[in-house]
């Protein structure tokens, strides 16, 4: 058995995201049928609760085209160079540490390489973020990472047209006593703004973004 998280948006009070932990067999292996037959039971027992909702894998394990696209390492915004540049790579190498960073040269890799990068591991502690001559705080633990992947997907119209279909995400990968930012919060926690009317409004520049972020 095991737990995994099911982020379900909330468009009633201020929780934006509703955490719902989930019990599921685990099936072991690191084979992409493996982990998506892990999808499948994880979203299954959450449907026992939820039976109403649509529930959407957000990686590159789901069996949906649209929960691939949406992937960290698949979602990319074009720079004014044209430069195609994904969530993953723009997160990676916005890293500032006690010994390096930021390592721009990052952002042109592709996400694996990105995310593999050994300046990332062997720099020191992470202090803060850099990212469009803006130096971004550690905390709240995910404002940085939620920034840059809302203002991608809100620039990817047809994928965000789709994604206010579904009504809770999962990311099968992400462990949240390994790892602190999941693409399937972020993608939850845009889909309660834009439900809520309201996510342009926070996208609109990085201070109202901060200021809500902390308030909520």
């Amino acid at each position: 058995m095991a737990n995994r998280n099911v982020y379900k948006t909330n468009i009633k009070d201020y929780n934006y995201v509703d955490v719902i932990n989930i019990e599921f067999r685990w099936n072991a292996g690191f084979s992409i049928v493996q982990k998506q037959k892990n999808i499948k039971n994880l979203h299954n027992e959450y449907k026992k609760i939820y039976e109403n909702d649509n529930v959407l894998e957000i990686s590159t394990k789901s069996k949906d085209e649209l929960g691939v696209k949406l992937s960290a390492f698949n979602l990319a915004f074009l720079t004014k160079k044209n430069e195609r540049i994904t969530v993953e790579s723009a997160f990676q190498s916005s890293k500032k540490f006690e010994n390096g960073g930021p390592y721009k040269d990052i952002m042109i890799m592709d996400s694996k390489s990105a995310k593999q990068d050994i300046r990332l591991k062997t720099s020191g502690n992470l202090v803060s973020f850099v990212f469009k001559n803006y130096e971004w705080p550690l905390a709240p633990k995910t404002l940085f990472y939620d920034w840059v992947y809302m203002n991608t997907l809100h620039q990817n119209k047809e994928l965000a047209k789709q994604i206010v279909n579904y009504d809770a995400f999962t990311d099968i990968e992400f462990n949240p006593n390994k790892s602190i930012n999941c693409q399937a919060y972020s993608v939850a926690l845009y889909v309660s703004l834009f439900k809520r009317g309201l996510i342009d409004e926070v996208l609109s520049n990085r201070e109202k973004y901060i200021e809500f972020m902390k308030g909520n």
